[in-house]
């Protein structure tokens, strides 16, 4: 139902699984092994998966905090889009990445929950994407001491109000790793 007009296609966002990000991540492993899931899945449908990857004073580029976790593993010829901000499209070629795969849904994995999880999804919901966010394939740290609820909370939260997201000629949604077929 996407509004851009000839982008058919579906692709897999993997957003900021970096070593430094994740340390301790709720549910870490679990997440990690539902996005290999999603990966795998994509690869076999011939799917896209794009990588977006970090950077900032305590995610310097080249940096073993900055890298990618060792369980994700991305592949020759997988493009790899480089961030400063939350929204993965500000300020990055996200979106040229996306034209020149006709993509036009995209279905998202990754961390921070609170921030480019939520920012991501927003930003390509006002740019006319679908997207459809793998409900336990994100995470978040525990924010809890500054106020924030815990990051399971967070997570169910962000779950919930995406479920039943729409605007006009656009769809959000979750659905599970197991539950999701490129199909």
């Amino acid at each position: 139902m996407t509004t851009l007009p000839d982008r058919p296609r579906t692709a897999v966002l993997v957003i900021d699984m970096q070593n430094g990000v994740v340390a301790e991540a709720h549910e870490r492993d679990t997440v990690i092994a539902n996005i290999v899931t999603v990966v795998d899945k994509a690869r076999a449908a011939d799917v896209p998966v794009i990588w977006v990857q970090h950077s900032d004073d305590e995610l310097p580029r080249g940096s073993e905090s900055w890298a990618y976790v060792p369980e994700l593993v991305r592949r020759d010829g997988e493009p790899l889009v480089h961030k400063l901000y939350g929204d993965s499209f500000e300020a990055t070629d996200l979106e040229s990445v996306l034209a020149a795969h006709a993509v036009g849904h995209l279905v998202v994995t990754g961390a921070q929950t609170d921030v480019c999880i939520r920012s991501t999804l927003h930003g390509a919901f006002t740019r006319g994407y679908d997207a459809t966010l793998v409900a336990d394939a994100h995470t978040t740290e525990d924010l809890s001491g500054y106020g924030a609820p815990t990051p399971d909370l967070v997570i169910a939260h962000t779950n919930l109000y995406w479920h039943r997201q729409e605007a006009p000629g656009r769809r959000g949604g979750t659905l599970r790793a197991q539950e999701l077929s490129f199909s």
